[in-house]
């Protein structure tokens, strides 16, 4: 039954990609950017939609209340494609900090290209830095939230990677709240198997943490601290303690 729920929703996922880009993309740079996003994130209404229709999937969303009036960085951990789908609508207009690559995707690329996304050469560390806390802090600047993953890439259930520090910088820089976001996608969208699971999945958006006068440093510490402590009340698998995450991060190789 999970593999033709699978196959029904990259049928409509594919040609829902197919529809947006024939009717959209035209449009889409005559547009002010707030009018792009408005419209391009009709395609990530559908997908949340029609992956809760297609896969049996049922979403317990808590917090959404707390987001804040103005521009924010919205830090959530990374597990899967669904959370950059959702968090696009969670409050938009959003730029997303990406890897370049993703630009280049037919369609899907060309559409993210339009959003001003903030995309990196991740074989340039140092640069990519510079580039996220110039960039982002504009973003902030023009009004736009700025949504970063600080574990850097696509975490499994049950695993731990250390948190990175330029979303807590550039919130710190710009006086801007952090707004925490925590998720189990990953065991409904599994990040590395193309087989969907039903079940719940949770989305938990915390109080924004303040900025002012604080260093990223304590406010990256507060901001994992949350998300590791809900990821462990809503996950299926169980959460890895911090020390064998260290442990880990020492092995050679």
């Amino acid at each position: 039954m999970n593999l033709i729920r699978s196959l029904l929703f990259y049928a409509g996922y594919f040609l829902a990609m197919l529809v947006c880009g024939v009717l959209f993309l035209p449009l889409t740079p005559l547009l002010p950017l707030r009018a792009r996003y408005r419209l391009l994130n009709l395609y990530n209404h559908f997908i949340v939609a029609w992956f809760r229709v297609s896969c049996g999937v049922r979403y317990e969303m808590r917090g959404r209340e707390h987001r804040p009036t103005g521009p924010c960085v919205i830090l959530a951990n990374h597990q899967c494609e669904w959370e950059t789908i959702y968090l696009q609508l969670l409050k938009p207009p959003v730029c997303t900090v990406l890897k370049r690559e993703l630009l280049n995707i037919p369609v899907f690329g060309w559409g993210l290209r339009l959003l001003k996304p903030i995309a990196l050469d991740r074989s340039k560390p140092a640069r990519a830095m510079r580039q996220v806390l110039t960039q982002g802090t504009a973003r902030l600047q023009e009004g736009l939230s700025v949504l970063i993953f600080p574990e850097g890439t696509r975490v499994e259930p049950g695993q731990r990677r250390r948190y990175n520090k330029s979303g807590a910088v550039i919130a710190c820089r710009a006086g801007v709240p952090v707004l925490p976001v925590a998720h189990n996608a990953g065991e409904r969208w599994p990040g590395r198997h193309w087989i969907k699971n039903p079940g719940t999945l949770h989305v938990v958006v915390g109080e924004p943490i303040e900025t002012t006068g604080r260093s990223p440093e304590e406010v990256l510490v507060e901001v994992e601290s949350w998300i590791e402590a809900r990821l462990a009340e809503i996950s299926e698998v169980p959460r890895p303690a911090r020390e064998a995450e260290q442990a880990t991060e020492k092995l050679p190789g």
